[in-house]
């Protein structure tokens, strides 16, 4: 049986804003050494052996038949597109062979391609050859069994392709009607509008009476639900922001989930015991021990414009006063244009002369870092980091920041990151933080940290839950998803 991980354990951190599981993207293969024979020894290179075809297996009757009904299914159940199978099957037995390897590529690894991939979307799903595995079932005569395991084996995924069916039907029969825009309705409001968020609430939660024209206590309960499941401040009064989620049409959240269905396939099979998980689009951390979420916190993660990349990387030390050297973009944009006098106040230190001058603030209380940055190795250029500006973190839009992520309790993170280093704890922190001294403390073990972008996710109860899409990332992904399956299929029936 597949192993699937403990939802029970998860869910809080979900509804939180986290996900149920995140991944780590494989490590990128390094280029091969590149020796060079002395000149006595160079000789002219052979020409490349042509490649030897994949002997595909031979299918009996009774599999080609089986075969045609699984993948005519398959695609459609696990979001590799949003409308119905368009193109039919190939119905000889090496053509149907290949329309299989490519759905099991696709299900296990994700459908896009190399080249689909935006430069933020630093996940990258390990290489699968599912030919082996393949050629084994057909030998066996478990096909089966074979396809069903071939989906990401996390509970979080069970709950998007759950909801992908629900929204699938919601959608089929016409979806939902919008609530048209007017004054906020609250308890005591009653006419169309009213009518018309009644029934729209119907639609996803089954204990609202679809009928009425009176906002009441218990369609005010009714708002605050639904506000949870969209991440939303839940006041119980329908105002822009919540009708603004009331109206995502049905088939824009399928996409929704289709796009969560895929960064799940980035994923590897495991995950590291220790880890943080930062979801950018709820902007939430996790730290998780195995499956149990043993911290979690508020985030301030990039605005659209300064996006948050994907990537997963390892905590390597923990800087405490950390100087913040200011990227030239941000200076040039935000911090020359205020004059010197503004820079010396805050406590920036120009850094060189002429064209390569830069900027530096200084480590202390204004310094924009805070008092602890949190470092791992990536290519963008981002850490976690505290930050001297809390307002941000008592309001539920937080996306702020410049691409990194400001943590709203980095003292406790970093006291349980150096848990098991016994010169440090929350003395000896606060002791590093009134000195004033810059210090970098390398972790006993490095932790893997995984920023991600969950904008969908299913409860223990089989609920969906939505956030909003604030890099627009997810109508984008469900359709390269949609447009990669169609060149597929149009390959292989060539």
């Amino acid at each position: 049986m597949r192993n699937r991980v403990l939802p029970s354990a998860l869910i809080a951190a979900l509804l939180a804003g986290t996900t149920a599981h995140a991944q780590q993207a494989p490590a990128p293969t390094p280029p091969p050494e590149v020796r060079f024979a002395p000149p006595a020894m160079q000789t002219t290179p052979l020409p490349p052996a042509a490649p030897q075809p994949i002997a595909l297996p031979r299918l009996s009757p009774e599999q080609m038949q089986q075969l045609s009904t699984l993948l005519a299914e398959g695609g459609y159940a696990h979001g590799l597109r949003h409308e119905a199978l368009a193109r039919p099957l190939p119905t000889d037995n090496d053509g149907l062979v290949r329309a299989a390897l490519d759905y099991a590529r696709a299900v296990h690894s994700g459908r896009l391609a190399e080249e689909d991939f935006k430069e933020d979307w630093g996940l990258r799903p390990a290489a699968y050859n599912p030919v082996p595995d393949f050629a084994a079932a057909v030998q066996s005569n478990r096909l089966g069994r074979w396809f069903a395991m071939l989906a990401p084996g996390y509970a979080g995924y069970d709950g998007l392709q759950k909801g992908l069916a629900n929204y699938r039907a919601i959608e089929k029969a016409g979806g939902w009607s919008q609530v048209a825009a007017g004054p906020d309705l609250t308890v005591g409001a009653s006419g169309p509008r009213v009518r018309a968020l009644r029934k729209r609430l119907a639609v996803e939660d089954k204990t609202v009476v679809a009928t009425g024209d009176r906002f009441d206590i218990e369609l005010k309960a009714a708002v605050q639900r639904a506000q949870r499941r969209y991440g939303l401040n839940p006041t119980g009064t329908v105002s822009t922001g919540t009708l603004a989620a009331l109206n995502v049409s049905a088939g824009a959240r399928v996409k929704q989930i289709m796009a969560n269905m895929e960064r799940w396939r980035w994923l590897p099979a495991e995950l590291a015991q220790k880890r943080i998980q930062v979801n950018i689009a709820a902007a939430v951390l996790t730290v998780f021990d195995g499956d149990q979420p043993i911290m979690s916190m508020k985030g301030v993660t990039g605005r659209p414009g300064d996006e948050t990349p994907m990537l997963q990387s390892a905590i390597h030390s923990v800087v405490v006063n950390p100087p913040w050297n200011v990227p030239t973009g941000i200076a040039q944009r935000e911090l020359w244009p205020k004059g010197p006098g503004y820079l010396a106040r805050n406590g920036f230190k120009v850094i060189g002369t002429g064209p390569t001058k830069r900027l530096q603030q200084q480590a202390g209380p204004l310094s924009a870092l805070g008092r602890f940055k949190f470092d791992f190795d990536n290519k963008y250029a981002v850490y976690l980091h505290d930050t001297p500006a809390q307002a941000k973190f008592a309001s539920f839009d937080r996306l702020a920041s410049h691409g990194c992520v400001r943590v709203e309790k980095p003292a406790d993170l970093a006291e349980l990151l150096l848990r098991d280093d016994p010169e440090w704890n929350a003395a000896t922190l606060q002791a590093a933080v009134d000195e004033g001294k810059t210090q970098r403390v390398k972790l006993p073990e490095q932790v893997s940290v995984y920023l991600l972008y969950w904008t969908a996710f299913a409860s223990a109860n089989g609920t969906m839950n939505f956030r909003a899409d604030p890099y627009s990332w997810d109508a984008e992904l469900a359709d390269k998803i949609e447009k990669r399956s169609t060149i597929q299929a149009e390959t292989i029936a060539e």
